[in-house]
């Protein structure tokens, strides 16, 4: 229980601002970048999340994606959503409010999210029930770095996905999901 504490207190000083870059991997083969940036303050933050995916076969491209999403958040509530995704040629648009309530989207980047029962996608604007489960901590590589982390399995209706933040100063680090065909697609925090 310190442990959460401790992880919640160091989210509480660090997931107010700042900037993570991705490097995405379908079965450790790179396929692309996600960048969070997250601007403002714990009072009126600004969320500006950005995806670009491709899947190639023998050089031949297979599957593409592209995300852009901007959030404005009041606190931990999320207020405003708008977001464009090109899921392989399928287009999907979000444009909406969140006036009642406090929820939260899947704000990775702010390791308080583990406490939520349900969050807003992103892509679709729905909200979606999860689940948060502890598990032991590890060593994760990061920029060729093993790094002390503590981890979380989210699961949802359609999810089943890991987080790990850096036991010191409770920094987002990566991310790893199980995805279509039993494949598994990893994000590393990169460099800038």
């Amino acid at each position: 229980m310190m442990m959460m504490a401790a992880l919640l207190l160091a989210a509480a000083l660090g997931a107010e601002a700042g900037e993570w870059n991705f490097a995405v991997t379908l079965d450790d083969r790179p396929i692309g970048t996600h960048r969070f940036l997250v601007t403002g303050s714990p009072e009126a933050r600004s969320v500006d999340s950005r995806a670009q995916f491709k899947v190639s076969v023998l050089g031949i491209p297979f599957y593409r994606y592209a995300h852009h999403a901007e959030e404005h958040w009041q606190g931990d509530c999320l207020r405003e959503l708008q977001s464009d995704t090109d899921d392989d040629g399928k287009p999907q648009q979000v444009n909406q409010r969140y006036e009642a309530g406090c929820l939260m989207a899947f704000a990775y980047w702010n390791p308080r999210l583990v406490q939520q029962k349900q969050l807003v996608d992103p892509q679709t604007g729905r909200t979606e029930a999860v689940r948060f489960e502890r598990l032991p901590d590890a060593r994760i590589e990061v920029e060729g770095k093993p790094v002390a982390a503590q981890g979380w399995r989210l699961l949802a209706e359609k999810q089943d996905l890991t987080l790990w933040y850096a036991t010191e100063g409770g920094r987002w680090i990566a991310l790893d999901a199980k995805v279509k065909g039993g494949r598994r697609l990893s994000y590393r925090l990169a460099a800038p």
